[in-house]
């Protein structure tokens, strides 16, 4: 197993930039969280800040996908990774969050 969890072929951490040979495809239409960008080090914090976020919420449900192709993250109106999506929605982009800062974010899009 890789660091944060890549190369673990599961679900929601599975993903075409980690070298698993897994497809991001099919968790990108089920995740509720999306990481966007190429999978650099940035990335794999930003992923590791926001399973800590889930972790101290108790959430066991959202799973995260990851998108690393840069048309498709274009779509998403940002020109700067490592980029947040939280049920869709555009959170944070250009910088990587603390959990804490992730947190914060989950429960005002969460409600």
């Amino acid at each position: 197993m890789g660091l944060f969890g890549f190369g673990k072929k599961e679900k929601n951490s599975c993903c075409y930039a980690c070298g698993c040979g897994g497809s991001a495809a099919p968790e990108q239409a089920e995740a509720s969280i999306l990481i966007l960008g190429s999978g650099c080090q940035n990335c794999r914090t930003l992923e590791a800040n926001t399973r800590a976020a889930l972790e101290r919420m108790g959430d066991t449900q959202s799973t995260i996908g990851h998108v690393t192709d840069f048309t498709q993250i274009a779509q998403y109106g940002i020109m700067t990774t490592p980029g947040l999506v939280v049920d869709g929605k555009v959170v944070s982009y250009g910088k990587v969050l603390k959990s804490e800062e992730i947190e914060a974010l989950l429960k005002k899009v969460r409600g």
